[in-house]
């Protein structure tokens, strides 16, 4: 339970014969480690590791037209303004959502192709800051704040892509389930 100014911390008495060997972990500790190397937000672009959101941005990037006359290059991403307008008892009371801006820098290529050699130059590279959405924060307790409601992460079993053949409601009939790397289930 939380410390509260409703709901003092009292003092914890065993009444046990034996006394406490091992002190209870943490155990969100390693949800806030994960949320924070996912967001690498402390870190400076240029050192960031190739985990988490960075290897998202990584993964995806370049992307080319069907004519590759022109790409869109992943420079960095920066999270929030460092400065957050409302804090989280505020973001409570007023039913808003605990978050900071996701923004990315984006660099587009076009290109210019010779017909004859099929080489191809660099006609003009733009670059542009560009606003992607809102990433919620995660509060000191491990929650976050969606919509004023504190809510928790609730961990489940991935499966393992691949196909899996089940048995129908009759001999001749097997249903098939496709789980691929990436994107919904068929």
């Amino acid at each position: 339970m939380a410390d509260t100014p409703l709901m003092p911390l009292r003092e914890r008495v065993s009444f046990g014969k034996i006394p406490a060997v091992v002190d209870l972990p943490n155990l969100i500790e390693v949800q806030r480690k994960s949320y924070d190397r996912f967001l690498q937000m402390n870190i400076p672009a240029e050192q960031r590791e190739d985990l988490g959101l960075q290897e998202v941005f990584r993964t995806i990037f370049p992307i080319s037209d069907f004519r590759e006359s022109a790409t869109i290059e992943f420079v960095e991403y920066s999270i929030g303004d460092w400065e957050w307008p409302f804090d989280e008892e505020e973001c409570q009371s007023r039913g808003m959502t605990y978050a900071v801006a996701l923004r990315a820098t984006i660099r587009l290529v076009v290109w210019d192709k010779d017909p004859e050699t099929g080489t191809k130059t660099i006609r003009d590279i733009k670059e542009q800051e560009v606003y992607l959405g809102e990433i919620p924060l995660m509060t000191a307790r491990g929650t976050f704040i969606i919509n004023g409601t504190e809510r928790v992460i609730v961990s489940q079993l991935h499966r393992s892509p691949g196909i899996f053949f089940h048995p129908g409601s009759g001999r001749t009939l097997f249903v098939a389930q496709v789980i691929p790397y990436r994107g919904s289930w068929v």
